[in-house]
């Protein structure tokens, strides 16, 4: 009598890459937010960063990859938080405030 195979799907190997990927991205996202000193992100690298990310998005959703959709849509909303909040700083022309 043998065991069952565990079916493998590389799906959940998606959904690892996607959990850690974006929980890596929330520290910096919450320190951009809490102190708003984005002196050392890049407007540009930033707009590039965000513009690939939706497209990533995009992409995910053509292909119905729901680990690229989930972790590409959150990764977009933080993308966004610190997108505008350097954008804001930069319009104000303001000194950042060091929150710490």
């Amino acid at each position: 009598m043998s065991l069952p195979a565990v079916a493998f799907s590389w799906e959940w190997v998606g959904y690892a890459a996607a959990l850690l990927t974006t929980a890596a991205f929330v520290p910096q996202a919450w320190l951009a937010w809490r102190t708003r000193d984005l002196a050392g992100v890049s407007l540009g690298m930033y707009v590039s960063f965000t513009l690939g990310i939706a497209l990533w998005l995009v992409y995910g959703l053509a292909l119905r990859s729901w680990p690229m959709v989930l972790a590409n849509g959150v990764t977009l909303g933080l993308a966004l938080v610190i997108l505008s909040l350097k954008w804001q700083g930069c319009r104000s022309g303001k000194p950042p405030r060091n929150g710490r």
